[in-house]
């Protein structure tokens, strides 16, 4: 438990930790609004193509070099 000496002390604790406060919740926002992009159905397409154009890529590098 931390001992003040004065009300400025205090005041300023209170302030730094408002402004900690108010940063987290910017930071929750953000993330939420990540999180919203990231589920949106074109995203999941643009990955799933990006998954099979890499996934075939090795398919077919397998099929030539066991050729």
């Amino acid at each position: 438990m931390k001992v003040y000496s004065s009300f400025k002390d205090i005041d300023n604790n209170l302030k730094r930790l408002r402004l900690e406060r108010d940063i987290a919740w910017e930071e929750l926002k953000l993330m939420k609004n990540e999180y919203k992009e990231d589920l949106k159905p074109l995203n999941w397409i643009s990955s799933a193509l990006k998954l099979t154009g890499k996934y075939g890529l090795i398919a077919l590098i397998r099929r030539w070099i066991f050729k």
